[in-house]
């Protein structure tokens, strides 16, 4: 449907990862309408738990904010349209590097 139409705005993924979250994210939008915004996220972090591993997060919208510790090589942030999605593996404690793309924003087109 969309395919090819995303833009990805940050990220420390391989390349194979990023691709991965850009097919699921297509998918998602085949299952769902686009306001459906909480099932989007609910389907790509299902599926990036499923394949990836368990303690992925998926924030998706047209207008939010965010600043995040995540794994190092588990940050995407893209645009497809006017829709963004942030999908991040989080980490916490004193070993975990912190790798940050502050305040990454995404406001409407």
């Amino acid at each position: 449907m969309l395919e090819g139409k995303a833009v990805i705005g940050e990220t420390d993924m391989l390349q194979t990862m990023q691709q991965d979250a850009l097919d699921l994210a297509c998918k998602a939008l085949d299952f769902y309408d686009v306001t459906e915004a909480i099932d989007i996220a609910r389907f790509i972090k299902k599926e990036f738990d499923r394949v990836h591993g368990p303690g992925w997060q998926c924030i998706v919208g047209t207008d939010f904010g965010s600043f995040v510790t995540h794994c190092s090589g588990c940050f995407i942030y893209f645009c497809i349209g006017s829709m963004a999605i942030l999908l991040f593996k989080g980490s916490a404690g004193p070993q975990a590097e912190e790798n940050q793309f502050s305040a990454i924003e995404a406001t409407k087109a």
